[in-house]
């Protein structure tokens, strides 16, 4: 959170012109309630944009390293820099404007995305820092293909329906991460178009 907190704080003002405001990360197990309504472990880790809160439930991590073979320290990084990213879209004011355009699946899957890039821009801030250790980078990138909805769906219920993805494919997800890793500018994160 450090790491994302001290990123933030730089590019945000200096790329989008927008103060950052820090999020509160709440650490969870089982059930919880927020201002977005009741959560179990089931859900995974969260943003709420209503409370401006960050969710994790360690639980996930567990899952993520046994379930979706994305096992690290990084691939975890990478879970909580996206979530991150969604506050990032809250200060922007991005996230308003999907709510506000009612439930639609391409604009889930584009604010997906974006959230994604973001996480990948700070993975960029992350190694001018010289925070990285070798293979993190793979870590991540393994962890985002391995939360696409397609590999979700094949392993939960045999096949895929792209018409039903919220989050994106796996070959998006990961796209999406190494194009702000890559470039570490928000500007190249434009998932909208």
């Amino acid at each position: 959170m450090g790491s994302l907190e001290d990123c933030w704080k730089q590019i945000l003002p200096s790329q989008a012109h927008v103060q950052f405001k820090p999020p509160t990360l709440v650490l969870f197990a089982n059930q919880i309630s927020s201002a977005c309504g009741y959560a179990s472990a089931a859900t995974g880790p969260f943003y709420c944009p209503g409370d401006r809160k960050l969710y994790l439930d360690f639980g996930f991590f567990e899952e993520l390293r046994r379930e979706f073979k994305a096992p690290g320290d990084f691939a975890q990084a990478y879970v909580i820099a996206h979530e991150f990213g969604h506050h990032i879209q809250n200060l922007l004011g991005t996230m308003d404007k999907v709510q506000r355009a009612g439930n639609n699946n391409r604009l889930s899957v584009a604010l997906e995305l974006q959230a994604d890039c973001y996480a990948g821009v700070w993975g960029n801030f992350a190694q001018k820092q010289g925070r990285l250790d070798p293979g993190d980078v793979d870590e991540a990138i393994r962890a985002a293909g391995a939360v696409g909805d397609d590999m979700i769906q094949k392993r939960t219920q045999g096949y895929v329906v792209p018409d039903s993805f919220t989050h994106g494919s796996a070959q998006q997800r990961m796209q999406y991460f190494t194009t702000g890793f890559k470039s570490g500018d928000m500007k190249q994160c434009q998932t909208f178009k």
